[in-house]
């Protein structure tokens, strides 16, 4: 039996995890570990073959990942999914650049400038749209008010959080409220 370590991209949530390992099983391997971008699996290589796996993850809406920059470029985008989770997790502030570099184990300004060459937009931005995506989630759930979800996110104020969200969406957070379909869009990220 052989060990693979396949690098994932799109995986942004505990059931992109619940997923992939699924669909793995179904291929036959034997999972070992999963987590955010990447799965470990045992198979017998002449009965799975790394198209299969491709083809099964890309139905999901995954891609498997074989290029060193899009891998680290995917290691970046779930440590600010993580790092948005972990600011709404924790009391204590851990600025974002700290953040990055002890997560990927490289110096801020070459993890910022790599990011912003390949994707055209800087690690701030993504982070900011990855912060209003999760407002949207959380204006879903209806259980806080937008001042609560400032304070969660580490917004300085309602009218800021207010003011990204128009700028980002297009809409005030009153309109998307009464919106017939509430867009997230977490895979476009």
């Amino acid at each position: 039996m052989k060990e693979l370590n396949l690098q994932i991209k799109n995986m942004v949530c505990p059931r992109c995890i619940k997923v992939v390992r699924d669909e793995l099983r179904v291929l036959g391997a034997e999972v070992l570990q999963v987590e955010m971008g990447q799965a470990r699996i045992r198979c017998i290589p002449s009965e799975i073959q790394i198209s299969s796996i491709s083809e099964i993850l890309e139905k999901q809406g995954f891609e498997l990942l074989e290029d060193e920059n899009d891998m680290f470029l995917e290691k970046i985008r779930i440590n600010l999914i993580s790092y948005l989770t972990h600011i709404e997790n924790n009391k204590e502030y851990e600025s974002l650049s700290l953040y990055m570099s002890t997560k990927t184990g490289k110096n801020y300004c070459s993890i910022s400038r790599h990011f912003s060459k390949y994707t055209n937009k800087t690690i701030e931005k993504h982070l900011i749209h990855l912060k209003i995506e999760r407002v949207k989630e959380l204006l879903e759930y209806n259980e806080l008010t937008l001042s609560q979800i400032a304070l969660k996110l580490r917004y300085n104020n309602v009218h800021y959080l207010s003011f990204q969200f128009k700028k980002v969406t297009g809409q005030s957070v009153t309109e998307y409220k009464k919106g017939n379909t509430k867009r997230r869009s977490w895979d476009k990220l």
